[in-house]
């Protein structure tokens, strides 16, 4: 693939607690701040900024208040009237939509990293819309290449980004970081270091972008999102029969294939998995309960992108 040059990325916004249990990413942003007010704007090498996405929730160490923040982006939303009645996260995507949006809009912030922590092993996924953002697909690659301690895997939702219904999507480019497993209101040093180290590194890719820097292209391993898993349920009542199988737990991202085990009945009989071979995410995920989903399957795939540079004025 020929070398594309892309236009500087000028602005960037860093989110935490869009979900307000979610504390690592509460913590990045009032470090970010902290960082901000000791040594001014010039703590970064190119213009940050911060936001704390769900302060009420957050205030509350809830998800949200009244609905799913993270559900609120899509246009429909974004546009909907705002009445005495609106759901607080509704108000509160469309005044971030007007903050750094509008969604769709060539007035629209460069890149949005919106932090976020999952009780399921996923170490470090970065989650986007689109196979085709050489942007954020290098960024992805950058981080696959200098974080250690951890997986880095990419996963990607492929909608279009009219129908995408989180905060990223608002930006012109923008990914979400997903860091666990960590328990809801609680913060772990180990998985807050992960992201913020992730956080760090993507501003240090923009500047050295911006800077004039090839990136090199190559292949990077992502998987797409094929469909949602419900938790075996009593027909009437739709109370869970069974819980996640022991030896599923925990195997976010391994490869799952037909006659494995997934779910353990609560009468200690095994459900196995009797479909094509496909990888589980999001196992187990405590915030997915009241969305009748026990885990993701997604189809792994690689993705070529071509050499990068910053296009010259």
């Amino acid at each position: 693939m020929a070398l594309a040059f892309l236009p500087a990325l000028a602005r960037m916004a860093v989110c935490g607690g869009t979900h307000g249990n979610e504390l690592s990413g509460v913590y990045v942003v009032q470090e970010m701040e902290r960082q901000r007010k000791e040594t001014g704007e010039h703590a970064w090498p190119i213009p940050v900024t911060t936001v704390l996405s769900n302060p009420r929730a957050v205030k509350e160490c809830r998800r949200y208040i009244d609905k799913d923040m993270n559900r609120c982006f899509n246009r429909a939303t974004l546009s909907s009237p705002i009445t005495d009645s609106s759901p607080y996260e509704v108000w509160r995507a469309q005044e971030l939509n007007n903050l750094l949006g509008p969604k769709g809009s060539t007035d629209a912030i460069d890149l949005i990293c919106d932090l976020h922590n999952t009780t399921a092993n996923m170490g470090l996924t970065l989650i986007h819309y689109t196979t085709s953002d050489w942007v954020t697909l290098h960024i992805c690659k950058y981080l696959q290449t200098k974080i250690t301690k951890v997986p880095v895997r990419v996963l990607v939702l492929d909608v279009p980004i009219s129908d995408a219904y989180s905060l990223e999507s608002v930006s012109k480019h923008g990914f979400s970081i997903e860091v666990g497993p960590q328990p809801h209101g609680v913060v772990r040093a180990d998985i807050y270091t992960i992201m913020k180290e992730a956080v760090d590194l993507t501003i240090d890719w923009i500047h050295k972008f911006n800077s004039g820097t090839v990136f090199e292209g190559g292949d990077v391993e992502a998987f797409k999102f094929i469909k949602s898993v419900d938790y075996p349920r009593d027909p009437e009542t739709r109370t869970l029969t069974s819980a996640i199988h022991p030896q599923l737990q925990d195997r976010d991202f391994c490869l799952l294939k037909r006659g494995d085990p997934l779910f353990l009945s609560f009468s200690g009989e095994t459900v196995k998995y009797e479909e094509e071979p496909l990888h589980p995410f999001f196992i187990n995920e405590a915030a997915y309960y009241e969305k009748e989903i026990a885990f993701h399957l997604g189809k792994k795939m690689m993705l070529t992108i071509p050499s990068v540079q910053v296009q010259k004025d």
